[in-house]
Order: structure tokens, then sequence, then C-alpha cells
């Protein structure tokens, strides 16, 4: 039932991503927060962390819409290989199985 298994490595493909794209924003987000930390004045400094802070949370809200859309694909695509299965299944038992003819041999 290799079919069954698309769902996990659509999950699978997911994690990664997820793991890739959170580790690009943290990266963004250390980099503003050193641009932060070299600012001359407090009004430029508070205003790179504001923007590191909004990278972050743009960043993860990203990465929970990813995660989110790639769980209702492998639910999506489970329950409709399940209900393809389940029809297939029901056919089987509607459609009688014809029976060879005998043939006599004289």
């Amino acid at each position: 039932m290799a079919e069954a298994d698309l769902d996990v490595v659509i999950r699978q493909i997911a994690k990664a991503q997820n793991k890739t794209l959170m580790a690009a924003v943290k990266k963004r987000r250390d980099q503003i927060m050193a641009r932060a930390a070299k600012a001359k004045d407090k009004e430029a400094r508070d205003q790179f962390r504001l923007i590191a802070r909004s990278t972050m949370e743009l960043g993860s809200a990203a990465a929970k819409r990813l995660h989110n859309s790639a769980q209702n694909t492998a639910d999506s695509y489970l329950r409709a290989m399940r209900n393809a299965a389940e029809e297939a299944a029901a056919a089987a038992k509607r459609k009688p199985v014809k029976k060879a003819a005998k043939t006599k041999e004289t």
C-alpha cells in the first residue's frame, strides 16, 4: 500500500521546508539585531529591534501557514485514498463474478 505512504512523505517534506524557513528567518533576525547593536543612537536601535521582532513574527506566521497547508494536503490525500479503496471494495462486492461456461465434450 505505497499510496498511503505519500501522506507521510508530504508531512516530511513540509517539516524540512519549515525548518529551512525558520532557519532563514532566525538568520535574518540576527542580522537585523547586529545592525541594532551597531546603531549610533537609541531611536535607530529601537527601530531595528522592532524590525527584527516583526521579521520573526511574520516568519513564524508564514511557517505556521506552510505547516497547516501541508497537514491539510496530507490529510486530504489520505482521506481520498481511503475513500477510493472503499469504493473499489464496494464495487467488487456489487459486481458478480462471471463463471466460466461449461462445455460438453463428446
